[in-house]
């Protein structure tokens, strides 16, 4: 296989990327309960960005999605927060590092707006869970999900978030800020993140 290349999920396809999730959920499983509509389930909630990788002959080999979170009822999040979710790459495109290529893609945009990330993976995906561990992903915790697995058993899910740097120009406002402590501190600094 051809290196594929990222780019942009196009309408046009997603009847590409149902063939290749309906491949990854024989072999893997994933999604855990195969979605009635997989089209919709593909489309929401209303991703704020979504990226497929494509071989040469413009064939869906892999896909991801970052939604914006909403912030809490009782005022806003702390900081912009994006989910990343619907990633998956085909059997034979694995080995070329695709998905570490479609989170990388991910983590650009959410970079670029500030925006921290997080994900939920079912507890039994020890190699999704080692992707995203491999990755820079911290897992912050587990809960039962609020669905159930096929055989109507309760699913625990890990929870993982990856915090947004803000981009070039905060980033190097961050480093700037953080030297001129570190001189008024007399070099000590302590980070809380």
């Amino acid at each position: 296989m051809t290196e594929p290349h990222l780019r942009r999920r196009r309408v046009t396809d997603l009847d590409g990327c149902v063939a290749g999730l309906r491949e990854v959920h024989r072999v893997d499983g994933y999604p855990l309960n195969w979605p009635a509509d997989p089209h919709r389930w593909l489309r929401e909630p209303h991703p704020a960005r979504a990226w497929v990788a494509v071989d040469a002959d413009a064939t869906v080999v892999g896909h991801v999605a970052v939604h914006r979170v909403p912030g809490p009822a009782n005022g806003p999040l702390a900081r912009p927060t994006a989910e990343v979710a619907r990633l998956f790459v085909i059997p034979a495109a694995r080995g070329l590092a695709l998905g570490s290529a479609l989170l990388a893609r991910a983590r650009q945009w959410a970079s670029a707006r500030g925006t921290d990330l997080v994900l939920e993976v079912a507890s039994g995906s020890t190699a999704a869970a080692a992707l995203y561990e491999r990755t820079g992903w911290r897992c912050t915790g587990t809960s039962t999900a609020p669905w159930t697995a096929p055989d109507g058993g309760p699913v625990s899910l890990r929870h993982y978030t990856l915090r947004g740097d803000g981009g070039p120009a905060i980033a190097a406002r961050r480093r700037a800020s953080s030297a001129a402590a570190s001189l008024s501190s007399g070099g000590s600094n302590t980070s809380t993140s």
